[in-house]
């Protein structure tokens, strides 16, 4: 058991970081971005050592992209946000959708030619896809727009599965909970980007 628990130690630790991410994400607190930091950081090395080398690339863009989300949420300004109110959820604008699958689809073909061509990944289009996907993700969870979480859905299913096969345990179990607690999150999200629409 020790040494299971030497062997897994940093899968271990990244996975109650992301369940401490997705409980904050879920409460829309800002404190998810410092958590979204560190734990990508981490990610790194644990998805690189497995052969996953889109989403040790994925986290390195995570960290920074956590940088700039928590920059976001402090100090940008969507409409009708009063002074030294917190950003509201909102939905995503309709005129961002298709600027939105176009930016999905030539990342997801960039993606999957520099993983099948310049890495040894063993799974280059569907960590592709998550990885085009989660940038997706990322650039809505920033803005705080409810929809952010319908592509995290999509994405924590496919990783699911991905870390099964991969060999990563706690990570396949986190994002099967991840699963879950999307769907809860979107329609939390929902209903306070309907209380802000009302405001």
């Amino acid at each position: 058991m020790t040494q299971y628990l030497i062997d897994h130690w940093l899968d271990i630790t990244t996975t109650v970081l992301g369940f401490i991410y997705i409980v904050l994400e879920y409460r829309a607190s800002i404190l998810l971005w410092i958590v979204g930091i560190v734990m990508p950081a981490l990610d790194v090395a644990l998805y690189y050592t497995h052969g996953l080398y889109g989403d040790a690339g994925m986290a390195v863009y995570y960290t920074l992209a956590a940088v700039y989300g928590w920059a976001v949420w402090k100090f940008a300004k969507k409409s009708k946000q009063k002074e030294g109110e917190a950003m509201p959820v909102t939905f995503m604008p309709k005129r961002l959708y298709t600027p939105m699958t176009l930016f999905f689809v030539v990342a997801w073909g960039g993606t999957w030619f520099v993983l099948s061509h310049y890495t040894g990944s063993t799974v280059p289009v569907l960590d592709g896809f998550t990885n085009a996907l989660s940038f997706v993700g990322l650039l809505t969870l920033a803005r705080k727009y409810a929809e952010q979480w319908l592509f995290w859905i999509v994405v924590d299913a496919v990783s699911c599965y991905l870390y099964i096969v991969k060999g990563l345990p706690f990570k396949a179990l986190l994002y099967g909970a991840y699963v879950v607690i999307a769907v809860a999150g979107y329609r939390k999200w929902v209903k306070m980007a309907r209380q802000a629409r009302r405001a």
